[in-house]
């Protein structure tokens, strides 16, 4: 049996978007939202952008009647709208933050949705000031330090997002992991609140993969001028991973893997692992579908299948389609080859290669048929001499996966036996 081949291809392999930005300098600075469309540009996608960012707008300005905003949201059918507070306000105390901002994050919310159900909100995870809030955290102390104002926004975020069943970009966790992690890469401008061309490359990197789902790791990846490759190869490997090792917490349509066992000749196994989708369909071949995420299905007949899975999301309107090649080239476990050796003018021994399980069955053996098995490298794996039975069964589990030869042999005669273990 040929092995199998597991081909994980999204059927489209390049996209284009369209996202409108709405937040304040944060998103301004350094032309945040052209460096996404650079970054896609050098990796083969498309994205369309447009934004309105007055300095230090808050949500309740974006969300206010007849506002530049939400008269940019009704222009477009966007595939996603982004959305950042005021770099303070969901820091502060849950009780302020729950009058002050929830209720206006909402409005935006619904807005984006009420223009087109299939646009994505994102909000925009911001990163806490370089050395904390001084100023309100006279009041709130948890917020007087970096890693308290960071915590604060995340926590807020997470809860702007998951209120309105929302994605949450987390430009803020990848700040916090090069802070952390490489110190020596300095993100803030002197104001030690505003990013400079370091800090909005970063964040750029974070909305590419949260818009395009995937890492924007790679040396074709769009540089800003005045970052080394280095500390450019650094920031695109914290950005994706933020992102994409943590679809759950971000509320991500996503599908992280897919996986296949073959269980014999003819039967699959298929485990998909995915988060934030609705239902799913496996379409393995005329007439056989599921909608089990883990499954298995047995091919009528051997061939060669496109298997498909397609998952959906958001009410059935977002959906991803995968593809893949799955070879069948033998239909029965026990008689997929059929060995006979003469042992004897009235006896002939059969052997059944049972390739995908953990023995072979020998036949119509007789006293004194010794049976050896060698690996490929002619070393003796198994020896055992027949007394008598008329069956016998060669235990392979513990051998590892590859070619071996059994030689089966009486008094009169000897053959040997080319078996594959899979």
């Amino acid at each position: 049996m040929k092995k199998l081949i597991l081909l994980l291809l999204p059927l489209s392999v390049f996209a284009q978007k369209k996202a409108l930005f709405l937040g304040n300098s944060y998103t301004f600075y350094n032309h945040m939202p052209e460096m996404v469309v650079n970054i896609a540009q050098s990796l083969g996608d498309t994205l369309i952008v447009d934004s309105n960012t007055p300095g230090g707008a808050k949500l309740q300005d974006h969300a206010q009647t007849g506002s530049v905003s939400l008269q940019k949201i009704q222009q477009e059918q966007w595939d996603a709208v982004i959305i950042q507070a005021q770099s303070q306000e969901p820091s502060f105390p849950p009780f302020q933050v729950q009058e002050d901002t929830y209720p206006y994050a909402e409005l935006l919310v619904d807005a984006v949705r009420d223009n087109h159900s299939c646009s994505d909100p994102i909000f925009f995870m911001t990163w806490g000031r370089k050395n904390g809030d001084n100023v309100n955290g006279q009041f709130y102390p948890i917020i007087s330090t970096y890693e308290g104002m960071q915590q604060r926004l995340r926590e807020s975020y997470l809860e702007m997002g998951n209120d309105n069943e929302a994605m949450v970009s987390p430009v803020g966790m990848a700040w916090y992991q090069i802070v952390k992690q490489y110190p020596e890469i300095e993100l803030y401008t002197a104001d030690e609140s505003h990013p400079n061309i370091y800090g909005s490359y970063l964040a750029a990197c974070v909305f590419y993969s949260m818009l395009f789902e995937k890492s924007c790791e790679n040396p074709l990846t769009f540089v800003s001028d005045g970052i080394s490759q280095d500390d450019a190869t650094t920031i695109q490997s914290i950005a994706s991973s933020s992102v994409l090792d943590s679809t759950e917490l971000w509320n991500m349509f996503y599908v992280q893997s897919v996986d296949t066992n073959q269980l014999n000749q003819t039967t699959f196994e298929f485990d998909v692992e995915a988060t934030h989708y609705d239902s799913l369909n496996w379409y393995f071949e005329p007439g056989q579908n599921y909608q089990q995420a883990n499954t298995s299905h047995t091919f009528s007949q051997q061939g060669d299948y496109e298997v498909v899975l397609t998952l959906y999301a958001n009410g059935g309107c977002k959906e991803k389609v995968f593809s893949y090649d799955i070879s069948v080239d033998s239909m029965s476990n026990d008689s997929s080859v059929v060995i006979t050796m003469p042992l004897s003018e009235s006896q002939l021994v059969t052997v059944y290669p049972t390739l995908v399980n953990r023995y072979i069955d020998i036949e119509g053996t007789d006293s004194g048929t010794s049976i050896k098995l060698y690996d490929i490298q002619g070393r003796l794996m198994l020896t055992q001499l027949v007394n008598g039975k008329q069956k016998e069964r060669i235990e392979l589990g513990n051998l590892s996966k590859g070619t071996y030869f059994l030689e089966i042999a009486n008094k009169e005669s000897a053959n040997t036996y080319k078996i594959i273990k899979n």
